[in-house]
């Protein structure tokens, strides 16, 4: 848990719009939704990752003495608001999608319905928090998914932006599928397996590689991963890792888990190349594992060529996405409670149809094929509507409405995907794992089809709105468009 004051980890405008209300004595409840508008990576699916610490966040929002000093230095906020400030504390109610599901674009991730100035404070550290770990989640996915069911071990922690980056990076990978993390304090905070082996610096201590190979395995006969690549693999790496492989076995030390890693060079060529040599010595269960600059694509490509490669550490384009380094989510406003309790929706206009919002107080229901228990689309609904799987539903495409489908009853099952994390400022959400988040994910990962799991050109899975939902937005916009 990250117990840490993160209060002022925003943006100075929701302050300064917070003081605004305040002085207007405008703290109507309402509504907001963060979503984003497309999947990073060129992926057809998302992996939401990031709730629990956005609950450590608002469990532990508070402005405290030195922040409220510093907020009067300031010299833009009066006392009567900065009194109000130091008394501060979370009072609405958070909904959210859980950590490890399969996501889309257009679908609100988390729901905060609050006092306005309460919604307004949390929006930037929500949005760093949820953004990051889900951008983080989604590329683990994808190169887990390219690897084939071979071990993925996170590597990045040196190449991350910054000491939390690394960290809950490295939470997020493993949500998103890796066996494992270099990253010490991620396992020791998060309780998920560490792995690594050794630099070539450590070969170059020594007076030869094979002393620095023996003594190695000699320290860690559990799990030993021989560096090949620090002179020669194959003439010289591959053929001392072979020579320790052997006398460890002669003397009866039992290697449990052994292999070489390669760093350099033509990965296939060199993998194939030393995967005969291991099986021709006699080691045909020795494993290689390869790294260097290492992503989705490249492992897709390798793969193709017949790299005997089963173990894989990926390191910078992991955590830090380096193709698309942000996940691109935002907060927007939905809905306004007016004084007999009803949320009146809200819509943005754009010039851009893509950023046109979607109104209202909202829920998302996910659409399962009974049949094969995939995704067949996710419906956006108001938070008051219910589905009945036994009766027919029409499906459209809230742009192009001509693009229908027809469910009859009884052939798809329904669940919700949004559940309360804070009802009225208490948090009810039970914090679960992340061994237990990324089993959940992995099983997440199976309703989807392999066409939308692709890396190349993947299939959308439709997010649609609900007629009502439609309706509204609709209106809404005829609306604007005649006051104009």
């Amino acid at each position: 848990m990250d117990s840490r004051n993160l209060t002022l980890l925003t943006d100075l405008y929701e302050l300064t719009m917070m003081q605004g209300y305040f002085e207007r004595g405008d703290n109507e409840v309402v509504v907001f939704d963060i979503f984003f508008r497309a999947n990073p990576c060129g992926s057809g699916y998302s992996i939401a990752a990031g709730l629990q610490q956005a609950i450590d966040y608002v469990k532990n929002l508070n402005f405290s003495y030195d922040d409220v000093d510093y907020l009067r230095s300031l010299h833009m906020f009066s006392e009567e608001f900065l009194h109000y400030l130091s008394g501060y504390h979370f009072s609405g109610s958070i909904y959210a999608i859980p950590e490890g599901t399969v996501v889309f674009p257009r679908e609100p991730l988390v729901k905060v319905i609050a006092p306005m100035m309460e919604a307004q404070l949390v929006e930037t550290a929500l949005l760093n928090i949820i953004n990051h770990q889900s951008l983080i989640a989604t590329k683990a996915s994808r190169v887990v998914h390219a690897a084939q069911n071979d071990t993925i071990m996170e590597f990045g922690l040196r190449r991350a932006q910054g000491p939390d980056a690394g960290l809950y990076g490295a939470r997020a990978a493993m949500i998103g599928g890796c066996a494992g993390t270099s990253n010490v304090l991620a396992g020791k905070e998060f309780d998920v397996p560490v792995m690594g082996t050794h630099a070539h610096s450590w070969i170059m201590s020594f007076p030869d590689e094979y002393t620095a190979f023996k003594t190695y395995a000699r320290l860690y006969p559990s799990f030993c991963c021989l560096l090949v690549d620090t002179y020669d693999t194959l003439k010289s790496g591959v053929p001392n890792a072979i020579r320790v492989f052997r006398e460890m076995k002669e003397e009866g030390i039992e290697l449990e888990k052994y292999g070489i890693r390669l760093d350099s060079g033509d990965l296939a060529y060199l993998s194939k190349k030393a995967r005969k040599m291991l099986d021709e010595a006699g080691f045909p269960d020795a494993f290689i594992s390869a790294s260097n600059d290492l992503d989705e694509y490249l492992i897709h490509d390798l793969k193709m060529q017949g790299a005997a490669i089963n173990s894989w550490g990926v390191g910078t384009n992991l955590i830090t996405s380096k193709d698309c380094p942000a996940f691109g989510g935002v907060y927007k406003l939905a809905a306004i409670q007016n004084e007999e309790g009803e949320f009146l929706p809200k819509i943005k206009l754009s010039e851009n149809s893509e950023k046109i919002t979607n109104p209202g107080n909202k829920t998302i229901y996910r659409i399962y094929e009974k049949e094969t228990g995939k995704i067949k689309a996710d419906l956006i609904c108001f938070a008051d509507e219910i589905l009945d799987p036994e009766k027919e539903l029409l499906l459209f495409d809230p742009i192009e409405t001509w693009k229908k489908t027809r469910l009859k009853g009884g052939s798809y099952t329904v669940r919700e995907l949004m559940c309360p994390v804070f009802l009225n400022g208490a948090c009810v959400y039970l914090e679960k794992s992340v061994t237990e988040i990324a089993d959940y994910c992995r099983q997440e990962k199976e309703t989807l089809w392999d066409e939308t799991m692709r890396l190349f050109n993947p299939h959308p899975v439709y997010v649609d709105l609900s007629q009502k939902l439609y309706d509204v937005k609709k209106s809404l916009l005829d609306q604007m468009s005649m006051d104009d």
